[in-house]
């Protein structure tokens, strides 16, 4: 059998099932997807990977923890926690933090992610022991935050677009927190 994505309009609203190729080729068809963003405690630093060179879209290019697709029925958080554990060898609690609407094409021409992207977000220590999957992640580290985000500037072509968006929207979010002063 082969993999699905669910199809959905703007407001993340299902509307079916879809084969995983099908909605990366061509113009593109809107599913669902979730992003993972792990943050160590003070939340100063993020975890970022660089897809392995076998991905279909964006390989050896930086993306945030870990991302993929919910399967049917499965929710954002249990997908997450799912896919954290199969790319990165980690468990880690997660929360949701917004989402978005992206639509970009590949960089090497091999197909389009065209996206309803709920944001997770999680803590754990940097020294925690973490295990990716070679066939998922080719390098990881923990990187500053706002040395990822001059990077973005700087490198563009360096990370994937729903890297660059999903972390803007956690620091957007995170400078309206209640409490919060530079």
């Amino acid at each position: 059998m082969n993999r699905t994505v669910t199809l959905v309009d703007t407001n993340g609203s299902p509307l079916g099932q879809c084969d995983i190729l099908q909605a990366h080729t061509g113009e593109g068809k809107l599913h669902k997807a979730f992003s993972v963003f792990i943050f160590n405690p003070d939340r100063s630093k993020t975890l970022i990977q660089k897809r392995a060179a076998g991905k279909m879209l964006w390989p050896g290019i930086w993306a945030n923890t870990c991302c993929s697709h919910p399967f049917e029925n499965e929710g954002a958080i249990d997908a997450g926690k799912r896919r954290l554990q199969e790319e990165m060898g980690v468990l880690c609690e997660l929360t949701e933090a917004g989402d978005f609407v992206y639509r970009a094409l590949d960089p090497f021409g091999k197909g389009v992610e065209h996206e309803h992207d709920t944001i997770l977000i999680g803590t754990m220590d940097e020294t925690a022991s973490t295990k990716p999957n070679p066939d998922e992640v080719a390098e990881w580290k923990w990187i500053k935050v706002t040395d990822l985000m001059q990077d973005f500037s700087d490198h563009p072509q360096l990370y994937t677009p729903w890297l660059v968006q999903g972390l803007s929207i956690i620091a957007d979010n995170a400078y309206r927190r209640p409490g919060y002063s530079q």
